[in-house]
């Protein structure tokens, strides 16, 4: 048996158990889910910011680009925002917890937005009817009959997990694969069951646990940048691996300049978890305004009305270059980041992979 063969290589049709993280808020490409498929491993487009319409346009997209297995990722939860809203005097606690910045910008104070409305089930509509081959979803379960429905449709699917009970929680609803999302990894913390802050087992802890108990394949994420990475992962039972930051960093991917370049800085050493910028835990490298914020989460506004009333002083800060008002999403792993196209990272990895297994 060659490492690449594997449980989910068969499942997922492709030919190397490697994934390419998908990224939400606008960072997914075409270019790098394609670059990826087109490779023998599997891209991922993070669609949970899109509607129903903007998620058939980027299937079409991809479908176009790739004739290799593809993945779309949804939110299951996609608000925690009580009816979508807050009280007015929620609000007014967190403008003026924030004044100070946005006035260092020169930026005026969002008025009180409307009641958000989750788009996930229409979302979740146009999955069903566009088939991409597969689905990946975190932030929850999905219904037995939803699933039922995605293997009728040769979708398969892929569920997040940050902690064991939610892993087995993922197993009894009969999904194909679960993905073990250690602490390490950059972006937003999946968790659904325990809060965030309480679900921080890194990956190889995870990953080991996870297959102690579960006989779903898993998928290790978080803390993987290169061949090493996956032959230690693969080497302590994972099915395959997914690979965030490292592709997040190179130029296919839908990242600002400067975010791609903070991700090679020596910044990039220094990361932390924070929920100032979207009202939902998550690690990026750290910045003036996350350090500031710490032990201030009561005044934040819950998701996604905190990623709503930040993106005005987002838009600020990048204008101004105050690059330490700014989140940048990534992960521990940063400072090993090598190679800036999806290509070479992708050949790379495999090399280095198939390199350790051949000295073995």
């Amino acid at each position: 048996m060659m490492w690449y063969e594997t449980r989910a290589s068969k499942i997922l049709g492709i030919d190397y158990p490697i994934l390419q993280g998908p990224f939400g808020g606008n960072l997914s490409s075409v270019a790098l889910v394609s670059t990826v498929s087109n490779a023998g491993g599997l891209g991922g487009y993070g669609a949970y910011t899109l509607s129903p319409q903007e998620i058939i346009e980027v299937d079409l997209q991809i479908k176009a680009a790739t004739n290799k297995p593809y993945n779309i990722n949804l939110w299951v939860s996609d608000t925690d925002a009580v009816d979508g809203t807050v009280s007015d005097e929620q609000f007014k606690q967190a403008q003026a917890l924030f004044k100070p910045y946005f006035d260092e910008v020169g930026v005026a104070l969002p008025e009180k937005p409307a009641p958000f409305k989750s788009r996930f089930e229409n979302q979740l509509e146009v999955i069903l009817h566009q088939k991409p081959p597969v689905f990946s979803f975190m932030f929850g379960l999905l219904d037995e009959d939803v699933l039922e429905q995605c293997r009728r449709l040769g979708i398969v699917t892929v569920g997040a997990a940050t902690t064991l009970d939610e892993a087995i929680a993922l197993e009894a609803t009969g999904v194909d694969l679960i993905i073990a999302s250690g602490f390490e990894a950059g972006g937003h913390r999946p968790s659904f069951l325990a809060s965030a802050e309480s679900s921080v087992t890194g990956t190889f802890v995870l990953l080991q646990l996870i297959k102690e108990k579960v006989k779903t394949p898993v998928i290790a994420a978080g803390g993987i940048a290169n061949g090493r990475g996956v032959a230690a992962a693969l080497a302590l039972g994972a099915d395959a691996a997914q690979i965030g930051t490292a592709f997040l960093a190179t130029e296919e991917s839908n990242a600002t300049a400067i975010h791609r370049e903070m991700l090679f800085s020596d910044q990039a050493k220094y990361t932390t978890l924070s929920r100032a910028y979207t009202g939902r835990l998550g690690r990026g490298i750290i910045s003036r305004l996350a350090k500031d914020m710490v032990h201030k989460a009561h005044g934040f506004l819950p998701f996604p009305l905190q990623t709503q009333f930040m993106s005005h002083l987002r838009k600020g800060a990048i204008e101004q270059e105050k690059w330490d008002l700014i989140l940048f999403w990534g992960g521990q792993i940063a400072p090993i980041l090598k190679h800036r196209k999806a290509g070479v990272l992708m050949h790379s990895i495999l090399e280095e992979t198939t390199a350790y297994f051949d000295q073995l």
